[in-house]
């Protein structure tokens, strides 16, 4: 099983060079640009604080202990580091964001987006170290292009996932899962000139036809044949008037409807509620739906567009597993912010060592001078 964390030890050893090779161009420039060495006196250049920075990040040590072990980088207090990483977090989320936008993926460059960010919206419930029960929630939205993170925010773990908490500007597009497809979250992203791709929910989302009659999302759901997609109007209330909007459907394959009813029933089961599952909710693991107000994508594109929002919650999965995002070490929202971008930094990284691993050369010893695509 490959090892996913970078040890201290690698970050000091003689591949060093080979590591600062990854980082994008001008990082060093860019540490002073964005304030990273602001008032730093004992840390002397970007290169010393980058060193002291991944140690925190990628061993999850105490802020306190990271100063004792990188005594021999910089030798400074466990209060000066965390005022470094609480100005260190646009540095951080600038060379995320280079890292990232080395390979785009495609299928978001369609040009029917082209200048229109891409948010992903999602929480998480985190703890704090040795803690028992989740003591904080994670609230944040990504540009799902570059991982970028706009917005996060800190809050007790009672209050619960709503869009209502994020801020957007004109033209973003804003995709969230069944958790936060509600009316009010909805009309809040529309009213202040976004749009809305989320995943439908039968209980949460009331959407009426042409006629005003309620819409039966099932009977519509049951035309589709295995591996089809389809979609239907449907109108929502919102703040001041009706909203268009479109119900976006793929029906899965038999295997895929397998796979798919038995986590439901495992996830139920765990709770306790296996006798709660009601039919319908057992038939609509059968489909992906999502409904979206977006208008230049047809149905294979909405859909299409959906399944990256999955794999910005997969990456956290990845983070909270690996890197020990689970356990947050910063209480104040900017050092929360600086200690997640500096860990999905880390997770950039990984992906640029393990493609350079793949370069490797076992015949001659040499691993190519170019950063890997």
């Amino acid at each position: 099983k490959l090892s996913m964390q970078i040890t201290t030890q690698q970050l000091l050893d003689d591949d060093w060079a080979t590591f600062l090779g990854l980082l994008p161009e001008g990082w060093q420039e860019q540490a002073k640009a964005l304030g990273a060495l602001k008032f730093g006196r004992k840390i002397k250049n970007s290169e010393q604080l980058l060193r002291i920075l991944l140690q925190h990040f990628c061993n999850q040590d105490s802020m306190r202990t990271t100063v004792v072990k990188g005594a021999d980088i910089v030798e400074i207090s466990d209060v000066a580091l965390l005022k470094r990483i609480n100005k260190s977090g646009e540095w951080l989320r600038w060379m995320t964001e280079q890292l990232i936008t080395q390979a785009p993926a495609p299928i978001l460059e369609s040009s029917a987006l082209t200048g229109r960010r891409l948010l992903a919206i999602d929480g998480s419930v985190v703890s704090e170290p040795r803690a028992v029960n989740a003591t904080w929630r994670l609230h944040y939205s990504f540009d799902i292009r570059t991982l970028s993170c706009y917005e996060m925010m800190l809050t007790s773990s009672k209050i619960g996932e709503s869009l209502t908490l994020f801020q957007v500007q004109q033209g973003d597009v804003v995709l969230c899962d069944r958790g936060f497809t509600n009316r009010r979250g909805i009309n809040h992203i529309l009213d202040q000139g976004g749009d809305v791709l989320a995943r439908m929910n039968l209980n949460n989302l009331p959407l009426h036809d042409a006629i005003g009659d309620k819409v039966q999302l099932l009977p519509l759901l049951r035309t589709l044949s295995e591996g089809q997609c389809g979609e239907w109007s449907a109108v929502l209330k919102g703040s001041t008037q009706p909203v268009a909007v479109r119900m976006c459907a793929y029906r899965k394959t038999g295997p895929q409807q397998a796979k798919s009813e038995q986590r439901l029933k495992k996830e139920t089961s765990k709770r306790a509620r296996v006798a709660a599952v009601k039919p319908e909710t057992l038939e609509m693991a059968a489909y992906v739906v999502v409904v979206t107000t977006l208008e230049e994508l047809d149905a294979d594109g909405v859909l299409a567009l959906y399944r990256h929002r999955w794999q910005v919650e997969l990456a956290f999965k990845r983070l909270k597993s690996l890197l020990g995002l689970g356990h947050l070490k910063k209480k104040d929202p900017e050092g929360a912010k600086a200690w997640l971008q500096g860990k999905l930094l880390v997770a950039c990284l990984i992906e640029q060592l393990i493609a350079l691993g793949e370069h490797f050369s076992p015949e001659t010893g040499e691993t190519p001078t170019n950063k890997p695509a």
